[in-house]
């Protein structure tokens, strides 16, 4: 059991993982830069990114993807489902990051900063 917030577990060593939520410790670092994860599994999906391994695949189409994650809302591009609305202009999008990206064209939201001009931006992509 938990001594911070109770919850139990069947095994010691689950409980040893949970307790890094309440510590922050991350044990498990990426050889290639400066991340590190609490847990071995995320650190193994995050090193698929730096040797470009993409073992996830679209059935519908050629694409590939390093974490389920993005095949899943890949998927929908086939389907037209975009359950994430816009609630001011009413934009609909297949991912809530997305949406949460957009609605900052709404809010005047600009916390990207470029270093070398000074300018910000609503977008990472626009740097």
């Amino acid at each position: 059991r938990c001594s911070q917030c109770g919850k139990n577990f069947a095994r010691k060593s689950h409980l040893a993982r949970h307790l890094r939520i309440h510590t922050g410790e991350k044990p498990f670092h990426c050889s290639k830069c400066d991340m590190s994860f609490a847990r071995k599994s995320n650190r193994a999906r995050h090193q698929r990114m730096h040797n470009g391994e993409k073992p996830f695949h679209c059935s519908k189409c050629e694409k590939s993807f390093a974490v389920k994650r993005g095949l899943l809302t890949h998927e929908k591009t086939h389907t037209g489902e975009r359950p994430f609305q816009c609630s001011k202009c009413w934009k609909k999008f297949t991912c809530k990051s997305v949406l949460v990206t957009h609605e900052k064209i709404h809010t005047g939201e600009k916390p990207f900063h470029c270093n070398q001009c000074g300018k910000t931006f609503a977008m990472k992509g626009n740097l």
